[in-house]
């Protein structure tokens, strides 16, 4: 059974940066990052493909979030530049198959395997 750790969140101020991990216990795929607010639905952020040749973000993180992956540390992470309040939430990485189709990749339903999240706070 795959498992996935992130960690790397926190409390930061408006216009500051993070960067997430996320260690797999062994080979992953298709990778994603969503996140969660109480109450709502977990959304889409961010997906790489396996070789790292395939990027795609959500409109509202396009331009100051990117994703990257290290295949030799098991490891996928999201580096969070220009923070703002409304990207306060639980941020899930999540583990999918190989396909990198569109359809697939921005849905939480697809992926196989999920960490137990970890918080990320923006001030204001």
């Amino acid at each position: 059974q795959m498992q996935l750790v992130e960690s790397g969140g926190g409390l930061v101020q408006t216009g500051g940066s993070l960067r997430l991990s996320c260690a797999a216990s062994g080979r992953t795929f298709t990778m994603g990052w969503f996140r969660q607010l109480p109450g709502k639905e977990r959304e889409f952020v961010a997906a790489i493909s396996w070789s790292g040749g395939g990027t795609y973000y959500a409109d509202s993180v396009k331009g100051r979030f990117t994703i990257a992956r290290d295949n030799a540390k098991n490891t996928v992470y999201l580096q969070m530049n220009v923070l703002k309040p409304e990207d306060t939430a639980l941020y899930y990485c999540a583990g999918g198959r190989s396909s990198w189709l569109l359809t697939n990749i921005v849905d939480r339903r697809w992926y196989d395997y999920w960490g137990q999240g970890t918080q990320v706070t923006v001030s204001s």
